[in-house]
């Protein structure tokens, strides 16, 4: 990699690369937190992450915003997604795929559905 000469040349690499990954910090609808520990990254939480953010692309869901966020402390069940619906209780979901992230998206946020047999923790942490 080339060296980064200015500071006008640095936020541009930073502007194309949250533009790649289409990361979106408002959500009306709710909003789906991925933990992005060491843990989580090692467990294929960046594969999950861009999963969540195509299949929202895909459907033209655009009311959800999506966030990355440290550990959840469940390293265990790594990765580990958090979503939050308006008017509903957080749902935490474990050893999540990207083609499980794909079934949350479908099911929990399209349909109103949790996905019954990835749930971690029901409620706040």
């Amino acid at each position: 990699m080339a060296k980064i000469k200015s500071l006008e040349e640095l936020m541009k690499i930073k502007e194309n690369a949250m533009k790649g990954l289409k990361m979106r910090d408002s959500g009306k609808k709710g909003k789906i937190i991925v933990a992005m520990g060491t843990c989580g990254i090692a467990a294929g939480a960046k594969d999950t992450l861009r999963a969540i953010v195509d299949s929202l692309d895909e459907k033209g869901i655009e009311d959800v915003a999506v966030v990355q966020s440290g550990c959840f402390g469940l390293c265990d069940v790594e990765p580990t997604i958090e979503v939050h619906l308006e008017g509903a209780d957080p749902i935490i979901y474990g050893h999540v795929t990207p083609a499980q992230a794909k079934r949350i998206i479908d099911q929990h946020i399209v349909e109103g559905k949790v996905v019954g047999d990835l749930i971690v923790k029901k409620g706040e942490l």
